[in-house]
């Protein structure tokens, strides 16, 4: 008894002592990235606190997906790009076109889940509903308190019609046209739909209820001074935690989860063939415009045709029983790797 006493406490300070480090490995990353995709922009910006507040806030953003999604992701790798995924995606990336004190608001929103996700235990848990209030309350007092002190962050009518849907499928489209960016990357769309069968399957009814209720808001006409577009943010952190969960499902599928995998697989090749399809009814219009869409959508059926490659090699891995997570983890990730690296600073060259 006295032994495992000992061990006890060094046990937990190693395991804290890993935490901090995995949390200071990812800090690191989505900074040089942050600094990467802004750094061709710096000289735009009127002042120096302009610049640190872009860059502080898709940095925030992505450290508080990540520590938010590590209440039910157990693997380093996959939380890191769900954190990229939130911090760096198009709805983030795309209020740099207002105030960065909103970017500030989308980069809090994971933090303000946090005690929700992590504090009530047995007895006390059912605080975590009234907890789970705080990131809609403090986007009610944001915009409150804005109105007040008269500063107009974002126009208070700014909020989704469905033809912004097309932005979830083809998010750099949508970019080039200057519309509301509330898409996510091509090839992170496989590990949604893994994260959201897995969702469904676990019957998460509290995600569900904030994704529709943040979802249906983003629709809805503004009240209390509030910009309904902002909204959105709460949708698109579910599907960045489900996307880090897809990802950890698909690189732990085994032979029973096959049929999940290759609905995948089909679903991204099927996308791949409808973005050729869209490339040509615009190349066919002979405008620059048409050219200029058509290129996009190029683009965005060869990203898909890497998301549906990833996927299918996973799908014949886990036909085979072969449980080679590493391999798998590398091939999905380096595909979804490119997909961000490009995208985000496509998206970026775009708002500024």
């Amino acid at each position: 008894m006295t032994k495992n006493l000992s061990r006890k406490p060094h046990s937990t300070l190693a395991g804290t002592s890993a935490s901090l480090s995995k949390f200071a490995a990812a800090a690191v990353v989505y900074a040089a990235f942050a600094v990467y995709i802004y750094h061709p922009h710096f000289k735009g910006f009127n002042a120096l606190r302009l610049r640190d507040f872009f860059v502080i806030n898709v940095c925030l953003a992505s450290l508080g997906c990540y520590v938010l999604s590590r209440r039910w992701i157990s693997g380093f790798t996959a939380s890191f790009f769900a954190g990229l995924i939130y911090g760096f995606g198009p709805f983030s990336l795309g209020l740099a076109r207002y105030h960065p004190t909103v970017g500030l608001l989308a980069a809090v929103i994971p933090w303000l889940f946090c005690p929700a996700a992590f504090g009530p235990k047995a007895r006390w848990k059912w605080l975590s509903m009234p907890l789970s209030v705080m990131p809609f309350l403090a986007i009610l007092v944001f915009f409150e308190a804005s109105a007040r002190w008269r500063l107009f962050a974002i126009p208070v009518h700014t909020r989704l019609d469905f033809a912004d849907l097309l932005g979830l499928l083809a998010p750099l489209t949508v970019a080039s046209r200057g519309s509301a960016f509330i898409g996510f990357y091509h090839v992170p769309i496989a590990a949604l739909l893994m994260g959201l069968s897995m969702l469904l399957a676990a019957r998460r009814l509290g995600v569900m209820a904030l994704f529709a209720v943040g979802a249906i808001l983003a629709f809805q006409k503004p009240f209390l001074n509030t910009s309904p577009i902002i909204w959105f943010a709460i949708p698109a952190l579910c599907c960045s935690i489900m996307i880090g969960e897809g990802i950890q499902g698909l690189t732990g599928a085994g032979f029973p989860d096959r049929r999940w995998v290759l609905a995948a697989a089909i679903i991204m090749a099927a996308l791949s063939i409808a973005a050729v399809l869209a490339a040509k009814k615009y190349a066919a219009a002979l405008s620059l415009l048409g050219m200029k869409e058509a290129w996009l959508f190029i683009y965005t059926a060869k990203m898909y045709a890497l998301g549906a490659v990833a996927t299918a090699v996973i799908y014949f891995m886990t036909r085979a029983n072969l449980r080679i997570s590493s391999v798998r983890l590398i091939l999905l990730c380096f595909a979804m790797a490119v997909d961000v690296f490009l995208g985000a600073r496509f998206l970026i060259d775009n708002i500024l």
